[in-house]
């Protein structure tokens, strides 16, 4: 690692701003740009997020462009002020450390650019971010040789995570808010505990219905020609109603089968149709020039993996449930501990870094509070706040010294919100400190004007440019 003490004497004009040498100039570029992009992130946002809630007219009239206006202010602050602070410090310093161009001017920016944002967003941005340092200080000790992979790390993280979530699902007041209703829409009300046992009572068991229906006078099915799709749909009716089902199982209308080859479909369709409305976007854009883009939409290998790792984790959860309560002949809590744990093994097929980042740090975000409420742990107010910054210092600091183990998705977004302009930084001078700085810009040197330079430049702007 860099040592701290190592420094540069070269100012903030020929390592930063290095299209113009004007700091004012520079920070208010830096910060129309993030305006512009900054609003068009967040209006359609939004706005897409108030149609899905159904919000109501009041909302569209008098809380809608507030609530838009006040992310995007959240945004340009957190762009401008870095700019505005990487010169402050060079000026307060003297000179530039290998901390100060990204930890040091990235974290009283973020800090204060926070706390414009909603308090009920706070949260999210938070365990996005730290999730986000989390990965990117893992991918520099593997770097520097600190940390060795595990292979398939991700899948491992997954399934430990899954294996705690499905727990805290399973037991009584576990989860709640949004944790608690995703999985119920993932795995169904039927592995809830609440589910009341004395709900069987209320259900005509499927072999029951059908010697009713037999009872019945004038039930008879009349005779139609035999055909694939007639026999077919005899054949799944058959499986769902006689088939298997514990006692203790709460999916009174099918058999453990069934239930387990229902769960896959459900899912499948549910990941199969995210992922094609990922992908529309990008597609809609070209599709007047090549139509066959269409069917790329459609037949897309994603799809078909996240289709795969939703399906296969609901009907690995929910048979090895299925099973555990066969074998032990009761239904216990912790039967969900080891089904989440196979079914996490379902990642195989999604294989995802940030899925498995975003999903531990919140768990560790609810065992905390759980931690809080039950007296354990010590709450710390603003701690959303200085984790964030801290997290997006981080960041900031692997986009300036060492974006190479900086996510891909985050460095183009922070060349969207800069313009590009974060691209230009003179890291060739950076290479000093060890990080390989450089090492992704093609050799790229920004043209200085001597004048504005502490030292001479390698390539000089020519006089009339």
């Amino acid at each position: 690692m860099a040592a701290f003490s190592k420094s540069i004497p070269h100012n903030c004009y020929e390592i930063g701003h290095t299209w113009t040498p004007s700091c004012t100039l520079s920070t208010l570029q830096v910060t129309a740009g993030a305006l512009e992009v900054s609003f068009k992130i967040y209006a359609p946002l939004y706005l897409i997020a108030a149609i899905l809630r159904r919000r109501k007219k009041e909302y569209y009239l008098y809380r809608l462009l507030p609530e838009i206006l006040q992310s995007t202010s959240f945004l340009t602050t957190n762009g401008g002020l870095y700019i505005a602070f990487f010169c402050i410090l060079r000026r307060i310093l003297g000179r530039f450390y290998s901390w100060s161009a990204g930890f040091g001017a990235a974290l009283p920016a973020s800090y204060l650019a926070i706390l414009l944002e909603r308090k009920s967003r706070r949260g999210l941005l938070t365990i996005y971010m730290a999730n986000l340092a989390t990965e990117t200080i893992f991918r520099m000790a593997v770097a520097r040789g600190d940390i060795k992979p595990i292979k398939h790390g991700e899948v491992l993280l997954f399934c430990f995570t899954a294996s705690l979530f499905m727990f805290f699902f399973r037991c009584k007041d576990g989860l709640k808010g949004f944790a608690f209703s995703a999985l119920k829409f993932i795995v169904g009300k039927e592995e809830i505990p609440t589910h009341s046992f004395l709900a069987e009572a209320t259900y005509v068991k499927a072999p029951e219905r059908a010697s009713l229906e037999q009872e019945r006078p004038g039930a008879q099915p009349k005779k139609s020609r035999a055909s694939l799709a007639v026999l077919t749909r005899k054949l799944i009716e058959s499986v769902c109603k006689h088939g298997p089902r514990h006692r203790c199982c709460k999916h009174y209308e099918d058999n453990c089968i069934s239930y387990c080859v229902k769960g896959f479909v459900r899912m499948f369709s549910v990941g199969y149709l995210i992922q094609c409305c990922l992908r529309i976007p990008s597609t809609f854009r070209h599709l007047f020039t090549k139509p066959s883009r269409l069917l790329s939409l459609l037949y897309n290998k994603e799809n078909f993996q996240l289709g795969a790792f939703l399906g296969s984790f609901v009907s690995i959860y929910k048979g090895t449930s299925c099973f555990l309560r066969w074998v032990r002949n009761l239904d216990d809590e912790l039967h969900a501990l080891i089904a989440g744990f196979l079914a996490g093994i379902s990642m195989m097929f999604y294989k995802s870094t940030s899925i498995s980042m975003y999903l531990a740090s919140k768990l560790v975000e609810t065992m905390y509070f759980k931690g809080i409420e039950a007296g354990k742990f010590p709450y710390f107010p603003h701690a959303d706040t200085v984790i964030y910054a801290i997290s997006t210092a981080i960041c900031f600091q692997a986009a300036v010294m060492e974006v190479q183990n900086l996510r891909p998705s985050y460095w183009k977004f922070l060349l969207r919100l800069t313009k590009g302009r974060f691209a230009v930084m003179n890291r060739r001078v950076l290479d000093v400190f060890g990080t390989k700085a450089s090492r992704d810009f093609k050799g790229f040197i920004p043209q200085l004007d001597p004048r504005y330079t502490v030292v001479k430049p390698e390539i000089e702007i020519q006089p009339g440019s």
